[in-house]
């Protein structure tokens, strides 16, 4: 008898499925992007050289450079979690 509610639903439970399945995939890989230490520490490398070009104010450059620490920060801790 499940498989035959099964087959019923098909037609409506097999695409949300799929929306759900493709939602966790983009979420899993734009947090192992903006979550990556080696992917931060560049995005640091590359803010400190516009800085010391002078293509950014020092107000801007330490805002920047908060929001990145606080990402490495919590990508060790993720790392920490999953045991890497």
């Amino acid at each position: 008898m499940g498989w035959l509610i099964d087959l019923v639903t098909l037609p409506v439970s097999a695409p949300l499925k799929t929306v759900f399945w493709l939602a966790e995939t983009l979420t899993e890989h734009a947090e192992n992007e903006i979550y990556n230490p080696e992917l931060i520490r560049a995005r640091m490398e590359e803010l400190e050289m516009r800085f010391e070009l002078g293509e950014m104010s020092e107000e801007a450059f330490y805002e920047a450079e908060d929001i990145l620490l606080a990402r490495l920060r919590e990508a060790r801790l993720r790392l920490a979690e999953r045991g890497e």
